[in-house]
């Protein structure tokens, strides 16, 4: 969990950056290329209920 919110935080900050920055529009595609990781990443742990098999 705490792997998904920093990929959301650093997200947020590079889209910023990339927004407000001149001629660093590439960390704008960055940040949202990692705000997709965050959601994919998120959504398999969704899925496998959030457990961790113990064997």
């Amino acid at each position: 969990m705490a792997l998904v919110l920093f990929l959301i935080i650093l997200a947020i900050a590079l889209g910023l950056v990339g927004v407000v920055a001149e001629g660093l529009l590439y960390l704008l595609f960055i940040g949202i290329a990692v705000l997709f990781l965050a959601l994919v990443i998120s959504a398999v742990r969704f899925r496998h209920g959030g457990r961790r098999s113990t064997r």
